[in-house]
């Protein structure tokens, strides 16, 4: 076989294999990605650039490997969901870290994490003065929770003792011109209805439409593919006519 034809099919495979696994193991693996998940990452990304272009090997060696590292990545979910002991010693625990202003150093030296570490992750939370924080707690993710002092945080609705309306989740309707039927009849709604609401706001094709929404309050929002804006506001430094829309 032609090797840049064998690498083609063996990317292919490979490309397809890990997708796989990852849908198996979940989006944990990508939205809170632990230690054990980072180096699960990097080992399965190895392995499948090997298969995809170690063309002196068999590729089922590889197969094999990447099988036995999505099972022992499943297995180690499932046990950190049925046994909370397993789960604290496979994924770690959270780690306070600053306590009612005081930086805890001794936790922050069990994990390796120093204080420019801390301050810029503050910072990136909009804290710039840590005796505004009452707690912040390092996930096993890495990522830092804080919780700033009562009196340091914004006020709320509730604090005024004001009422608030039901805000809820907008239902899609049409996306890149496509309707999403299903909201349709969640909604209680018909395409009819749609493409009437969509003609009063001048939508005369549905292939006009990128995105169109429908709020809790009855409102639809329609954006066009194209935009019609009087001006148009960059950012950059292009000259006039240089900006593309």
């Amino acid at each position: 076989m032609n090797p840049f034809l064998e690498i083609l099919l063996r990317a292919v495979g490979a490309f397809l294999g890990v997708l796989f696994i990852t849908r198996m193991v979940g989006k944990s693996q990508v939205g809170q990605l632990t230690i054990s998940d980072y180096v699960n990452g990097i080992v399965i990304g190895s392995i499948a650039a090997c298969l995809a272009t170690d063309i002196k090997e068999n590729p089922l060696y590889y197969i094999f490997g990447l099988a036995i590292f999505a099972a022992l990545t499943i297995l180690v979910q499932h046990l950190s969901l049925v046994y909370r002991p397993a789960r604290k010693f496979l994924l770690d625990e959270p780690t306070v870290v600053v306590h009612n202003g005081q930086i805890l150093e001794r936790n922050m030296a069990r994990m390796r994490y120093n204080v420019d570490d801390l301050t810029s992750q503050l910072r990136e939370k909009g804290f710039f003065n840590l005796t505004d924080i009452e707690f912040a707690i390092v996930e096993p993710n890495g990522a830092l929770s804080v919780l700033p002092k009562s009196q340091k945080r914004p006020v709320t609705p509730e604090d005024l003792g004001l009422p608030t309306s039901y805000e809820g989740v907008p239902s899609e309707l049409v996306v890149d011109g496509q309707v999403i039927y299903q909201n349709l009849v969640q909604n209680h709604l018909t395409e009819e209805w749609l493409l009437r609401e969509l003609e009063r706001q001048g939508v005369k094709s549905l292939q006009e439409v990128l995105y169109a929404a429908l709020d809790t309050q009855g409102k639809l929002y329609v954006d066009r593919r194209q935009d019609r804006l009087a001006h148009l506001t960059d950012v950059t430094d292009k000259l006039p006519g240089q900006s593309g829309q």
